[in-house]
């Protein structure tokens, strides 16, 4: 299994962020991930909140062997054309690390603050899908054209293209088995899964059925796991043992943010090594 940490840049300070940063670079993780969001999404709303791509920036500066990305990435905070050129910045500040965390958003909060527009679920998966289609084109075309129904480009330019080639791999989050586990089989390179263990297994099964059905390999979709641990280590290594069993390939711990510190030295001292032997 490759091996994650995540931090969410919540009601933390920078030298916390940093220093989870340098642990899961030194420590040996496959993958380092942060979040995106405007506001705190636990605890008080207006507390401390720093923004994920900016972040990802310093990230890719500090670190120097660790994959970096965002998990995930608000679809609608951004133009997907904008997010595009975020994302081949951070992908040559890194060397070609980013791994490209996309999701269809979810905060109503968020966006009634800001004046920007929600939508409904299903216009929010498919916004997701177009922007996927929108990034890719801007990544591996000379000039990019697209017609679709929320979004459009016209010989668009867009220099340089990822170092990452054909582009950084794509993961998208969510679990909803009608519209998202679709649009996964479809355009994802890779598949977050957050929510109830018991849940996992059937929608795999679904993902399966959606690959099946658009005639893609299952195999081909990378399935990654987030758990959030909490210092239990026996625990969290059965649940992790139980999530590689059903066929995930990556798992990514989250730490909580006010013990995010001690919990990313303990992730790194005391599970790192044992996930490795599975």
């Amino acid at each position: 299994m490759k091996v994650g940490l995540k931090l969410a840049p919540q009601h933390v300070s920078i030298d916390d962020l940093r220093y989870v940063w340098q642990v899961a670079d030194e420590a040996g993780f496959d993958h380092l991930w942060d979040f995106d969001h405007f506001n705190p999404i636990v605890g008080e709303l207006g507390g401390t909140m720093y923004e994920g791509w900016t972040l990802l920036a310093a990230m890719a500066e500090r670190t120097r062997r660790v994959r970096i990305g965002c998990l995930v990435t608000g679809n609608t905070y951004r133009h997907p054309a904008v997010l595009a050129k975020m994302a081949v910045t951070i992908d040559h500040l890194s060397g070609g690390r980013l791994e490209f965390g996309l999701g269809a958003a979810w905060a109503e909060v968020e966006h009634r603050m800001l004046g920007l527009d929600f939508y409904t679920t299903g216009q929010r998966i498919r916004r997701l899908r177009e922007a996927v289609e929108v990034c890719k084109a801007l990544w591996t075309h000379p000039s990019a054209t697209f017609a679709g129904r929320y979004y459009s480009l016209t010989e668009a330019l867009a220099e340089p293209k990822p170092l990452q080639k054909p582009h950084p791999p794509v993961w998208i989050g969510g679990s909803g088995e009608q519209l998202t586990l679709r649009v996964v089989a479809e355009v994802a390179d890779a598949w977050n899964f957050t929510g109830p263990r018991a849940d996992a297994a059937r929608k795999i099964e679904v993902l399966d059925r959606h690959c099946a059905d658009v005639g893609r390999d299952p195999a081909s979709v990378r399935r990654s796991v987030q758990l959030r641990y909490d210092g239990d280590v026996e625990g969290a290594l059965r649940v992790t043992e139980e999530m590689r069993g059903l066929g995930f390939a990556d798992v990514i711990y989250t730490v909580k943010v006010d013990e995010g510190r001690r919990l990313a030295d303990e992730v790194a001292e005391k599970i790192l090594p044992r996930v490795r032997v599975l």
